[in-house]
């Protein structure tokens, strides 16, 4: 019994009874210094995962963009050196307590890429030079003219300067290639021709701040070209090259959309075929990195491919021809998604002709992506595709004006074809908004090629300003046509095997 004695002294009864019979655990009551250490264990604990999340997001930004940390590891290497002027007497006498402006022009001004570097390098130091410039001026003529007319001058000089400088900012042209510098030009006048107000020595103050700035930028421009350079004009022309494959993969992927749907597509298809519709989303969306790209592209001096009086500008010309085309991509997009279905009939009688004209249209893009790509002159695979265009928007045609004979085959009695399709389709009855949806996407894709026709000479006038190299390697551009030609046999003979199933 002493052994059972024990067992039943060491049991903790959690159960009570209730008069009505019913139970209930019994839980030992928590106090408040429990729960106080409960709810920092949970602050503790979710701000663990905050920064274990953050780091991974770091982490993966820094992995799928090397670059960026390259940037990073730029900007404090240029800091670390301009703040040298501190630790050496010679230097920091030279421009006394003012080595500051050299730290701030290098916080200011580095940028990730060599041509918005130097924009804003040269804009702060052309800005900062004519305000001091100025502002002295201004201040020896307000210092000659007494002390009661002297802040008079001062503000009026101010009033209209800073006016003009910001009416400038509104003008395009100025804008585009001074805006900062303008910025730059009033903050400088104002501040130093106020402190010329107060301080006696103006021209040393403005000797030391156009020195430290001219100091900063010089720093900015070496460690940005010396460094691992990135260069606006070769992001500006892979951004195009880019957006051409995109684009003939989205035109593509909405003409295979509409006509394929036999329902034998797997998920990985589906989702592939998605992501190649989006990418006209990417060309509708990327006129402003493209104007900037131009822009901080004409400041930068030869690397590479590219001369310093590279018609960057050009590139502007073939995107907004590629957004003229991406517009149109886009229409055919809403057509996939239109309530309004197509009649059987007349989806398998125009669907080869549209497959046709978006695979050579898709076709000719990417060939002009190559020739971008490559900087070489137009090749006659360009003209074979072109053509190739032309005869299949040529076919479309000729099967749009059949449509009314295809509706009513008694109008054409030797036609047996038509009487043929019309068989097969047991005496359709198609109403308008049945036939609307088809036409619609057609005449789309007829308007894609005469804008696709526009791309080509905007490539063509690329190759002629910017001086490209002859291809002559007409081994290579035969394989690469015979290949484009087979390929594009089989997709069309592929979904119009679908379609016969539909």
């Amino acid at each position: 019994m002493a052994p059972r004695k024990e067992v039943f002294e060491g049991v903790e009864w959690r159960i009570r009874v209730a008069a009505d019979g019913s139970s209930e655990a019994l839980v030992p009551a928590t106090g408040l210094a429990r729960k106080a250490w409960l709810g920092l264990k949970g602050l503790i604990s979710g701000f663990a995962l905050k920064v274990r999340m953050f780091v991974k997001k770091a982490w993966d930004v820094g992995t799928n963009d090397p670059r960026k940390v390259i940037h990073c590891i730029k900007v404090g290497l240029a800091l670390a050196i301009v703040s040298v002027f501190y630790f050496m007497r010679p230097l920091y006498d030279g421009v006394g307590g003012n080595a500051m402006w050299a730290v701030m022009t290098v916080v200011v001004v580095f940028e990730p890429t060599v041509g918005a570097t130097l924009y804003k390098c040269f804009n702060r130091v052309l800005g900062t030079f004519l305000a001091g410039f100025l502002a002295v001026g201004v201040h020896w003529v307000a210092s000659q003219s007494g002390e009661r007319v002297e802040p008079f001058v001062v503000g009026a000089s101010v009033f209209l300067l800073a006016s003009a400088a910001t009416f400038s900012r509104l003008i395009p042209s100025v804008k585009s290639r001074f805006d900062y510098g303008a910025l730059i030009f009033m903050l400088t006048f104002s501040f130093v021709a106020v402190s010329g107000y107060r301080v006696d020595k103006l021209f040393e103050l403005a000797h030391h701040r156009i020195s430290t700035i001219i100091i900063g930028s010089s720093l900015c421009i070496l460690v940005i070209m010396l460094v691992c350079p990135i260069w606006s004009g070769q992001e500006l022309h892979s951004l195009i090259v880019r957006n051409m494959d995109k684009l003939a993969d989205s035109l593509d992927g909405c003409v295979t959309q509409y006509f394929y749907q036999s329902g034998e597509g797997t998920n990985s298809k589906e989702e592939a075929t998605d992501n190649k519709l989006q990418g006209y989303k990417c060309v509708l969306s990327s006129k402003a990195s493209e104007e900037s790209m131009a822009n901080f592209g004409s400041w930068e001096p030869s690397h590479g491919q590219f001369n310093f009086r590279h018609p960057w500008k050009q590139y502007l010309k073939i995107g907004a021809s590629m957004r003229s085309c991406a517009y149109c991509i886009e229409a055919l997009n809403s057509c996939i998604k239109s309530e309004n279905q197509a009649a059987k009939l007349i989806k398998q009688h125009l669907g080869s002709g549209c497959l046709k004209v978006s695979s050579s249209s898709s076709n000719v893009i990417r060939e002009l992506a190559e020739t971008v790509k490559t900087m070489k002159k137009k090749s006659s695979t360009t003209d074979l595709l072109a053509e190739d265009m032309k005869s299949a928007v040529q076919g479309l045609q000729n099967d749009l004006k059949t449509i009314p004979h295809l509706l009513n085959p008694s109008a054409i009695p030797g036609n047996k074809t038509l009487e043929t399709a019309c068989s097969e389709a047991t005496t359709p009855t198609v109403t308008l908004m049945e036939l609307v949806p088809v036409v619609t996407l057609a005449s789309i894709l007829i308007e894609i090629s005469g804008r696709i026709e526009a791309l080509v000479d905007a490539v063509e006038e690329l190759a002629k300003l910017a001086d490209f190299g002859i291809n002559d390697d007409k081994s290579k551009h035969s394989k690469m046509t015979d290949k484009t030609v087979s390929d594009a046999k089989k997709q069309t003979d592929g979904t119009m095997k679908a379609l016969q199933r539909v």
